[in-house]
């Protein structure tokens, strides 16, 4: 079974996801880590956003390992953390958008999950629409722009780096928009998605809430 969440960044998709997965049993597949470790990549070898060539070559080169305990691998380093300073982040949504380069991360992702005992949760922003649009079951999770500012200001807090929350909030606007006006892979609900608005929800609430839709449809 292959349960494919998608949303905008900063609405708990990968919290969500690695709990669900953990109940499941399933392996764990955070796609956005994977756009980070290219972002990554490009920052510290100086390949610009609009450098497409360098990107794709990058992509191609690249080697990117997701452990079990949810750990990142670039090149056999461990970025776990690395790659959630926001100047990754303000740099994963440009570099990941040229259409060659998602389509060979889509690649990878694929080739990912078919390694995958179980089942699979994948969180990104176009799992449901473009990796695997044939997914079991599809969430795209919301929450207010407010709330997801919030959410990773204490994430960011909890991890030692401090940035004034309205700057998130600036941050998250401006990935929504480039997120879902991208030409290929945009972040968009699927037509057969369950749309979940977790504002005023806990994370169990939410995995419970998918959690039963796995059941149910098995």
């Amino acid at each position: 079974m292959i349960i494919a969440i998608d949303g905008p960044g900063a609405a708990g998709k990968s919290t969500v996801a690695k709990l669900l997965a953990q109940k499941l049993n399933y392996t764990y597949i955070d796609t956005g880590a994977m756009y980070r470790c290219l972002a990554l990549y490009a920052l510290r070898n100086n390949i610009d956003a609009n450098n497409v060539e360098g990107l794709i070559k990058a992509s191609e080169d690249i080697e990117i390992f997701l452990d079990e305990s949810n750990k990142v691998f670039l090149n056999n380093e461990d970025v776990t953390l690395a790659i959630r300073h926001p100047d990754v982040s303000r740099l994963a949504s440009p570099v990941s958008c040229p259409r060659p380069v998602r389509e060979i991360f889509v690649t990878k992702q694929r080739n990912l999950a078919k390694k995958a005992i179980n089942g699979v949760v994948m969180d990104g922003r176009d799992i449901g629409t473009v990796v695997f649009p044939d997914a079991n079951i599809k969430i795209y999770q919301v929450a207010s722009c407010d709330e997801r500012a919030k959410r990773r200001y204490i994430e960011n807090v909890a991890k030692g780096i401090n940035v004034p929350l309205e700057k998130i909030k600036e941050d998250i606007e401006k990935r929504d928009y480039t997120d879902m006006n991208k030409g290929y892979g945009a972040l968009k609900k699927a037509s057969d998605a369950i749309e979940l608005d977790t504002t005023n929800m806990s994370i169990q609430e939410v995995v419970d809430f998918i959690y039963n839709k796995v059941l149910e449809s098995k």
